[in-house]
């Protein structure tokens, strides 16, 4: 199951929370991260724009 969740996750092309907790904690240790779902939105808005971002329709 984990690898066909990761597959999918690359496919959409959002990286895994535990990576990004794991890079928290190595290289920003001083900085709370983000929860899970402020990550996935942030991630989201890094890749499709921001509020107010162009829309297909």
């Amino acid at each position: 199951m984990k690898i066909l969740r990761d597959t999918l996750r690359l496919m959409v092309g959002q990286p895994p929370y535990e990576v990004y907790l794991a890079h928290m904690a190595r290289r920003h240790p001083d900085v709370a991260p983000m929860s899970r779902v402020e990550f996935f939105r942030n991630r989201e808005a890094a890749r499709f724009g921001g509020a107010g971002g162009g829309k297909c329709c």
